[in-house]
Parts: C-alpha cells; sequence; structure tokens
C-alpha cells in the first residue's frame, strides 16, 4: 500500500490500528512518525526518514497521502488532539505529502456551531436574539474548518455529524472534500442478520423511533436500508423543560399509534448520547404500550459516569453503538451497561471508503465490512458464527 501512510495523533490508537490493518499497511503506526514532545511541553511530531538520504529532504511523503486518524481519548483534552491534527497535517505537507485526509468520526467543536454574527448564507436566517446568546464567544466549529484547510488537511471524513450547521461550514470550506458518512448501512445489515430485535415478516414485528424531530432523516435512512416494508415509524415530540429533564407524547407524524407497539420489538435511533435523558424518558414512554423488547441504536456514545447510570433503565433492553469512540470498548469503563451494549466496530467501513475515494480495490469489503464487539457478560454472546 505505498500511496497510503496512515498515522495517529497519538500513539497506540486503537482505531488507527485497525484501519492500518484493514487497508493492507505493514508498518505499525508508531514506526512511522515520532510523536516527539519538548520539554516546554510542546508537540513536535517527525516524519521518520533514512538518517543517510540527504537527497530527499523535504521529499519523504512525495506522492503519498497521508491519512491521521483522529479519535477522541480519555488520555487527551479534545483540544490538544486539535492542535496536534493541525501540527501533524502541516509536517505532511511540508515533507512532500501529496493529498492529507483527516478522519475524525466524531467532528471536534461541532457541538459549537454559532457565533455572535451574521456570515453570508451560513447565518443569514438567525433572529437578533438568538446572535445575543453567542455574544462575545468564538465562532469556534468554523474556526477549526478554517484551521484544518490552513494547516495542510485536504479532505475531512467524519461520521454521523449532529449539526447541518457543521455541515454547512465544512462543506463551504471543504467542497466536495468533506465526507459525512451514515452507518445506515451497517445498522441494517446488523438488525437484519443479528438477533438483536426479531423483525418478522418484511418487518411488521419491528418499529423504528425517532426520539424528535432531528433524528427523524436518519430512521428514514436505517428504514431504506432495512428493506422491510411492513416495518413502521413513529417520531416522538420533545419538550425540554430544563439541560436534563425533558418530557415525550407521540407526534400526530408518526406511522402507527402507541397501541400498536404492544408485544413488537422497538429500537429508538438517534446520533448521539451525552447524559441519557431522553432516550430514558422515550424508552419509559414507550414500555407504557407493552412492546416485546425496546433497543437503542446511537452512533456516538459518549460514555460519561451520567450517561452510563441513567442508560442501565430498566426500561431499555439493550444498545447498539458505534466505535466511534474507541473507549466504548473498554469493558471496564462500562460498568454494568458492559451487560446490555454491542458495539459495532467501523473502521473497516471508513478504510473501504477511503479506498473508494482514492479509486482503489476495495472488493474485499463488499460483504465484510464491519466487526462486532460484544461482551461475554452480554445475553446474546457469543454472536452468531455467520457475521
Amino acid at each position: 500500500m505505498e500511496r497510503i501512510l496512515l498515522t495517529s495523533n497519538y500513539s497506540d490508537n486503537p482505531f488507527a490500528i485497525d484501519m492500518a490493518q484493514h487497508l493492507g499497511i505493514r508498518e505499525e503506526i508508531a514506526d512511522l512518525v515520532s510523536l516527539k514532545t519538548f520539554a516546554n511541553s510542546e508537540f513536535c511530531p517527525r516524519f521518520i526518514s533514512d538518517p543517510d538520504d540527504l537527497e530527499n529532504i523535504g521529499q519523504k511523503l512525495k506522492g503519498q497521502t497521508v491519512v491521521i486518524c483522529s479519535t477522541a481519548t480519555q488520555m487527551y483534552e479534545r483540544n490538544s488532539l486539535a492542535m496536534r491534527n493541525f501540527i501533524l497535517a502541516r509536517a505532511a505537507k511540508d515533507n512532500g505529502a501529496e493529498r492529507v485526509v483527516l478522519i475524525e468520526p466524531d467532528l471536534f467543536y461541532s457541538a459549537q456551531d454559532r457565533g455572535p454574527f451574521r456570515r453570508g448564507k451560513l447565518e443569514r436566517d438567525r433572529e437578533v436574539a438568538d446572535l445575543k446568546r453567542f455574544d462575545g464567544q468564538a465562532f469556534t466549529g468554523l474556526l477549526y474548518a478554517q484551521l484544518l484547510k490552513q494547516a495542510g488537511v485536504d479532505s475531512v471524513i467524519t461520521v454521523h455529524n449532529h449539526s447541518v450547521k457543521v455541515q454547512n461550514i465544512f462543506e463551504e470550506v471543504f467542497h466536495e472534500d468533506f465526507h459525512n458518512l451514515i452507518p445506515n448501512d451497517i445498522y441494517a445489515h446488523y438488525i437484519r442478520t443479528s438477533n438483536f430485535v426479531q423483525t418478522g415478516k418484511d418487518g411488521d414485528n419491528l418499529v423504528l423511533v425517532a426520539p424528535d424531530n432531528g433524528a427523524m432523516p436518519f430512521v428514514n435512512q436505517v428504514w431504506q436500508a432495512l428493506q422491510l416494508p411492513e416495518c413502521k415509524r413513529i417520531v416522538m415530540d420533545k419538550v425540554r423543560n430544563g439541560e436534563r429533564n425533558v418530557s415525550m407524547t407521540l407526534s400526530p407524524n408518526s406511522d402507527v399509534d402507541l397501541d400498536y407497539l404492544k408485544g413488537k420489538d422497538v429500537i429508538i435511533l438517534d446520533d448521539m448520547v451525552r447524559t441519557g435523558s431522553t432516550i430514558v424518558q422515550c424508552s419509559e414512554f414507550l414500555k407504557q404500550a407493552e412492546p416485546n423488547r425496546v433497543c437503542f441504536g446511537v452512533t456516538h456514545f459518549h460514555t460519561s459516569q451520567e450517561a452510563r447510570e441513567k442508560l442501565n433503565s430498566k426500561y431499555l433492553d439493550e444498545i447498539m453503538t458505534t466505535s466511534s469512540l474507541p473507549d466504548i470498548i473498554n469493558r471496564d469503563s462500562q460498568g454494568r451497561l458492559r451487560q446490555k451494549i454491542v458495539v459495532l466496530k467501523i473502521s473497516k467501513w471508513i478504510s473501504r471508503y477511503i479506498l473508494q475515494l482514492l479509486n482503489m480495490d476495495c472488493s474485499r469489503f463488499e460483504k465484510d465490512f464491519y466487526s462486532i464487539d460484544m461482551s461475554s457478560k452480554n445475553p446474546r454472546w457469543p454472536p452468531p458464527s455467520s457475521l
């Protein structure tokens, strides 16, 4: 794999190690770049070169695509990881890299997607009262996109970004080189081929739930990928009474009423979970209808203590998530939730996309495009051998 060099902004990143394996890169990621930190705490990475080569100084990476795999970790603050991204990208370009691709499954600063001013089409629709809410702070989501571009990043690949505003920002800065991948095909395959739920004939035993209107596009994408015409969709009307206090009612825009759920298997789908308040309220509300099973599928699982405690609720039977935040695979950090979490590892899925992006052969991933990580404490252990 001579055209691709893959590294990470911190050593021994498990997500990056998996991706290198899937891409067929034999070198250890730690052997490709020295992630030095000076005594004064400044980060100074150096792509490792032959000490005797005096002819190609500054050209070691000529013609290569450098992929920087950036995932959140408890080892470093996101601010530190972001700065490392900038310097790594610049080091790659300063040493001749033809293209720098940043893979950041949970895109940093996506929650800071507003600023205190109107800026072209991005902020044209905002009222003065809304602008005032951000008076005095930076428009950090925009700044991050601009700094990545300035540092030398050519393409950004992220997964299921929750903010339409951030997507617009990155599309404005990177144009067609911003890629927001939606894992609907992974969820659909796992739902259909595992015993996570019982779908019934053509989906007549399955109901997909959007906990709010914002989650409905994702629910529709999973529904389309499932190809189960009898599967029903419902959406909740959420009223937030505080940062962690929400109430739920069934939206009239749903396919069916609450009574339909009796005896059915139900999956709530969303892009991220931080505190778990919304999902617990939603599952408790749905349990009133006496479904057989209420599960939760979420792309980005922030494993805070609050979320772990709340999602251990008796109203929620099982959780399906991805490895976009690799710390989720650490069973010891999940507490009791390890008994009801299955992690769908997406490094292979993203590797396939990179090969497609570079017009390289990815046929080996046609059927085997993700992997499963499940605790032996989960009642469904082990997973079906066919997966």
